[in-house]
């Protein structure tokens, strides 16, 4: 099972973008987009400006993720927001940047902005829980791949060479599950708390959760996953409710309809074909409750999210 790994194929779509850039003073606001946003400071300092929320302060080594797309700015040589008149829209400040970008030399800071789209119609509920600005700072010692993977991303955005284009792309995926990794490790939910950062590690819970993600398309029953995990039916129920949000059987079916929703959109696959894998003896059977989840027959879905 690696449900970190499955959420995330839940959610992105498209391919992740990245853009180096060196300013000095000033900064660019970022509109509110439906996708996944991060920065990485590479030299120098800058202020992370949330539309709603406190300004946070970046230094070098520092990553933030912007969870849910929102509206932000960057400002470079400031402690405050920087007026309309000082910032650009950074697709537009990017599309002109070998004009306003200044020499390495005067640079102050630098940094890596990345982005993925985002398919907000069946986001795993782990990725809801976080929060809308995610910091991981630089210390020493602390989330040594993550540094490790953010070092090869910026040598590869500042001196591209042959194949880098894909290299770049599987990069920013790495760096994206590294920092999902350093959030679970450095904001454990409470032992008597709740919430799919405890499911997984609830030993009741992972014995469920890694059957339904290991093969989705099985017949599972309540009764069967309680077996598996060594407790009653009611026990499972209660624990798995209690952490995960939902019931284990309400969770399969939503687990289910995600992996039907990836495959219409990844791949040309016919639905026979997709309604086995996520465990439906018939396409009409697939269908009918596909409609009954997403309101949309899995053709009409599969057109309209490729031609979005």
């Amino acid at each position: 099972m690696d449900v970190l790994s499955d959420a995330i194929a839940t959610m992105r779509t498209g391919v992740p973008v990245l853009n180096r850039a060196r300013l000095g003073r000033g900064g660019w606001r970022f509109a509110p987009y439906d996708g996944t946003g991060f920065h990485i400071v590479l030299d120098g300092r800058c202020w992370l400006l949330p539309d709603s929320g406190e300004p946070v302060a970046l230094g070098v080594g520092d990553v933030v993720l912007l969870a849910r797309g929102q509206g932000h700015a960057l400002a470079f040589g400031d402690t405050e927001a920087p007026s309309r008149r000082q910032t650009l829209l950074f697709d537009e400040w990017n599309s002109e940047r070998v004009r306003r970008e200044p020499a390495a030399s005067d640079a102050t800071t630098a940094v890596l902005c990345g982005k993925y789209r985002r398919d907000g119609s069946r986001p795993h509920p782990l990725l809801r829980e976080l929060p809308e600005v995610l910091r991981v700072p630089s210390g020493m010692g602390r989330h040594v791949e993550l540094r490790c993977a953010v070092d090869l991303l910026a040598r590869e955005a500042g001196a591209p060479r042959t194949g880098g284009q894909s290299l770049v792309a599987s990069l920013l995926d790495v760096v994206f599950v590294y920092l999902l990794r350093a959030w679970l490790d450095d904001c454990p939910a409470v032992a008597a708390g709740a919430g799919w950062r405890r499911a997984l590690t609830d030993p009741v819970c992972t014995v469920a959760l890694d059957a339904m993600h290991g093969d989705p398309a099985f017949p599972w029953t309540l009764e069967g996953l309680s077996r598996l995990a060594g407790v009653s039916r009611a026990t499972l129920s209660r624990r798995f409710t209690a952490l995960a949000g939902q019931s284990p059987m309400a969770y399969l079916t939503w687990w289910r309809m995600a992996t039907a929703a990836r495959l219409l959109n990844a791949s040309d696959a016919p639905l026979t074909e997709i309604a086995s894998r996520a465990g439906y003896g018939s396409a009409f059977a697939f269908s009918h409750a596909f409609k009954r989840e997403f309101g949309q027959a899995p053709n009409r879905y599969r057109r309209e999210a490729r031609s979005g």
